[in-house]
């Protein structure tokens, strides 16, 4: 059984930092690409960042460019995404997410909130 589990979300105040951990099984998660993706209330659901298989090559939406960092612990079957300077607009449910077989599979999501 596939399972996907994210933690580390919070109530964080602008400037500040949380680190996501997708704790994964059920699949052999160093053959896969990974991939962050956040919804904030009223909008769809949007592409924070992915990584490779190896965790050689990653990918950013613009607005996370240098403040996001997407990683991976294959031995752990973990996925992380570091989030640095964060803006009350980083507001969101956070996922984690990849495809397998045609399907795709998500976590039910931490969340982040960000305000004083």
């Amino acid at each position: 059984q596939v399972q996907f589990v994210e933690s580390g979300g919070g109530l964080v105040q602008p400037g500040g930092s949380l680190r996501l951990s997708c704790t994964t099984s059920g699949f052999t998660f160093s053959s896969y690409g990974m991939s962050w993706y956040r919804q904030a209330p009223g909008k769809e659901r949007e592409l924070v960042a992915s990584i490779t298989s190896t965790g050689g090559v990653t990918n950013y939406a613009d607005s996370m460019k240098g403040r996001f960092t997407i990683s991976r612990d294959n031995a752990k079957s973990t996925l992380y995404l570091q989030m640095n300077s964060l803006e009350p607009e980083d507001t969101a449910v956070y996922y984690c997410t990849t495809v397998l077989l045609g399907k795709r599979y998500w976590g039910q999501g931490t969340q982040v909130t960000v305000s004083s």
